[in-house]
């Protein structure tokens, strides 16, 4: 069976016909394919895309352009590039999709982008932030976000403050490479010191060796990127128990390491933990605060909903928004050429998708972990502008 689907793969993509064979099946609905971390460790980033989906359907219906809309999910389980490769391939193939979505790590992307291109098929990243990820495939596009436009703001922020000395650690993937490269030259620029770097492995929990010789340092901050799960956690139990607060170095990071998703679990050790992220469930607009009402209807009182959910509803938006502009065109050709400068509300505030690199333009918030009304929050305390 396998080198069966193999050669029909290859046969599809070399001839083309991989567009065409799910337009003639499906004339009257559109097929989204969901490639998504949907159990284990990573469960959290699927079970908050298909929310975000969710959601909008609920908002805005099932159906658009006079087609009915379809979401199909498909479970990677985590960094599995083998995986979501075949994944992606059993959607075109046996589902038949037009759209492939979702993608919470770099990896998968990174894998499927050739699928992309090939069948020539819009994909869209709901979470993978490595940069210049959209220039692997013409016909892929970023509704999430990139950290070498999320960090440079809390470098600069950080420099403002009074730091001047930094110690920077990061997951050791291509995300933490760029965060990490975002970070040094930002706040060398802006006139800081870095005075250490170390790069982890990305699922680690063990961090005793690394907060010691950061400690041993003596920066004023340090400026953290690693993942949410049970790594963040792990990572800012450590900080705070061997005693980094108490001798004068604060903690920064990107807004992964207090996830809304896991911020109860790290409790009250994430009180004044400055972040710069795109989004928190606190912004201040209508369309959040009934984004997450809605989200706590569909998951419970106590659900917090994530910038992976958020990006999941912004890229349902910029597919239907792109189906209304086709007038319900659904080939591969059509659709990313309606997807390229995009102009949405997202419950975040006003986003865009350039037109050239067909990745988010987005404002980036400062953040500080408080708490509104009895619970912990990551509240915006600064807004940095977009470069439109």
């Amino acid at each position: 069976m396998a080198s069966r689907f193999t050669r029909n793969i290859r046969r599809l993509l070399v001839t083309g016909m991989a567009v065409a064979m799910p337009l003639a099946y499906a004339d009257d609905t559109i097929k989204i394919g969901v490639i998504a971390e949907m159990s284990g460790p990573f469960a959290e980033f699927g079970k908050q895309m298909e929310a975000g989906i969710k959601i909008y359907q609920k908002q805005f219906g099932e159906s658009v352009a006079g087609k009915r809309v379809e979401v199909i999910y498909r479970d990677v389980g985590g960094p599995n590039p083998d995986v979501a490769k075949r994944l992606a391939q059993e959607l075109l193939v046996r589902d038949k999709v037009q759209v492939l979505a979702g993608f919470g790590f770099t990896p998968n992307a990174l894998s499927v982008a050739p699928i992309a291109t090939q069948a020539k098929v819009p994909m869209v990243v709901m979470n993978a932030a490595a940069a210049e990820l959209t220039a692997k495939s013409p016909y892929m596009v970023r509704t999430s976000f990139t950290y070498p436009d999320v960090v440079p703001p809390i470098a600069q922020w950080a420099v403002k403050q009074g730091s001047k000395k930094a110690y920077v650690i990061v997951a050791d993937y291509a995300p933490g490479h760029d965060a990490e490269a975002a970070f040094l030259g930002a706040y060398k620029k802006a006139g800081g010191e870095i005075v250490g770097n170390v790069r982890v492995p990305m699922v680690t929990v063990d961090f005793s060796p690394y907060i010691q010789r950061i400690k041993d340092a003596k920066p004023d901050v340090v400026f953290a990127f690693v993942n949410a799960g049970s790594v963040a956690p792990a990572f800012i139990k450590e900080f705070r128990e061997k005693g980094l607060p108490e001798a004068g170095i604060k903690l920064i990071g990107t807004g992964d390491i207090v996830d809304e998703a896991i911020i109860d679990v790290i409790g009250d050790r994430a009180l004044d933990i400055v972040t710069v992220y795109p989004y928190s469930m606190h912004h201040k607009s209508e369309l959040n605060a009934k984004y997450v009402r809605d989200f706590k209807t569909l998951r419970g009182a106590n659900a917090r909903p994530t910038i992976m959910s958020v990006s999941a509803y912004d890229g349902m938006a910029a597919i239907y928004a792109a189906l209304k502009k086709t007038g319900g065109k659904a080939d591969g050709s059509s659709l990313i050429e309606a997807l390229k400068g995009l102009q949405i509300e997202s419950p975040r505030g006003m986003i865009g998708i350039s037109a050239q690199t067909r990745d988010i333009v987005q404002d980036e918030y400062i953040r500080r972990v408080g708490k509104v009304q009895g619970v912990l929050a990551n509240e915006e305390i600064e807004t940095w502008k977009a470069a439109h």
